[in-house]
């Protein structure tokens, strides 16, 4: 098992607990990623009790059609950007019977950066405890490991605003 297989396993287990102490559930809106994040919590047996579903929005239709997020705000900003991995997590929020979503919308390559979003610029969106949170994060390597490393950071991330909420 790899270093990154190994946090995300642990990042999951983690999460099924903090979830279904609170029977809560949680839904996943994939674009570069798509669907590993949705795979990886659904690799714990017992995953049904407290993961819903995954939306794979990897075109913009798609974000626009399954999560609502409004085409001017792609045209504005951009599909990988902050406000579209904010509008990707809370509609995940909306659609789905879900208390908690996470959302990634990035430039996993080995094409299609810019020199304003390189290759490995992921935003991250995640609706948890009553608010919305971001960030970007920038991932080297190929396109496997940017895609690997943004599971294990939505998933770990995740955890950590979960369990702030709790401690809070």
């Amino acid at each position: 098992m790899t270093d990154h297989s190994a946090s995300i396993a642990r990042s999951v287990a983690a999460l099924a607990t903090l979830l279904l102490e609170r029977h809560a559930m949680l839904a996943t809106a994939e674009s570069c990623t798509g669907g590993l994040i949705a795979g990886a919590c659904t690799d714990l047996a017992g995953s049904s009790a407290w993961f819903e579903r995954g939306f794979v929005t990897y075109s913009n239709a798609a974000k626009h059609e399954l999560l609502g997020v409004p085409l001017a705000t792609i045209a504005s900003h951009g599909a990988v950007s902050e406000p579209v991995a904010r509008a990707m997590a809370e509609g995940a929020l909306r659609h789905a019977p879900v208390q908690a979503s996470v959302a990634v919308t990035g430039v996993a390559g080995p094409t299609g950066g810019s020199a304003a979003k390189p290759v490995g610029t992921v935003w991250f969106g995640w609706c948890a405890g009553g608010g919305t949170h971001t960030a970007c994060r920038h991932f080297a390597g190929d396109r496997i490991a940017v895609r690997r490393q943004t599971v294990a950071f939505a998933l770990s991330e995740l955890d950590r605003l979960l369990r702030q909420v709790r401690a809070e």
